[in-house]
């Protein structure tokens, strides 16, 4: 049986770590991630995925991917982050990952104070602050998520070169901001941040 894609039938033993990447830029999506280790269960080199190199973080995503009992992706895009606020917009890229699980872990371990809204969840949720930094399966999750979303500014950056995505990952950087002055938001820029808008504005008074 499956309620809110939560598979309430199957409860596994182990502890799910949940975190995002991508909530303070101006652009693209925020992507979360959920990673399953049973017991006790490590990866040499885990930890949250702003202290390790990108190539690191390529290599232990492998790794994670291999060796956890399971994992999974969510997103919400730039729409529903103007649409919901970049809150909401997490929490459901939190759950979208969780129930893309296809099974209920036992414990899950939220990097945070807040947690989504999990429905028909029969095992025991709890919210860490700094959990990226202190939770395998929280500091798991933030390389998945990182990694995905990465790669996603990647291929955005081929799409809408004026922005420099490559480099900044559409974080507020000067260039970027520089960027936004000159050209304006792309399709792919979040309306709702106030950079954006400023910048959108400014170029209306200019025309």
């Amino acid at each position: 049986m499956r309620l809110d894609g939560i598979a309430t039938d199957r409860l596994v033993p182990g502890v799910g770590g949940v975190d995002e990447a991508g909530r303070g830029p101006l652009a693209g999506p925020v992507v979360a991630a959920v990673v399953v280790f049973s017991a006790d269960q490590t990866i040499r080199g885990v930890r949250d995925s702003k202290q390790l190199s990108a190539v690191r973080r390529e290599t232990l995503a492998e790794q994670i991917k291999e060796q956890a009992v399971g994992w999974a992706l969510g997103q919400a895009t730039v729409e529903e982050i103007d649409a919901l606020n970049i809150l909401q917009a997490t929490m459901l890229a939190m759950r979208r990952a969780i129930e893309g699980l296809g099974f209920s872990p036992e414990r899950l371990q939220v990097d945070g104070d807040r947690a989504p809204v999990l429905r028909n969840y029969r095992g025991v949720a709890e919210t860490i602050v700094g959990g990226d930094r202190t939770c395998v399966a929280i500091s798991a999750a933030s390389i998945l998520a990182k990694v995905d979303r990465d790669r996603e500014m990647l291929a955005l950056d081929r799409n809408f070169p004026n922005y420099g995505f490559a480099r900044h990952k559409g974080y507020a950087t000067a260039e970027h901001r520089a960027a936004l002055r000159r050209f304006g938001p792309c399709p792919v820029h979040r309306h709702s941040f106030r950079p954006v808008r400023l910048a959108m504005n400014s170029r209306g008074h200019d025309t």
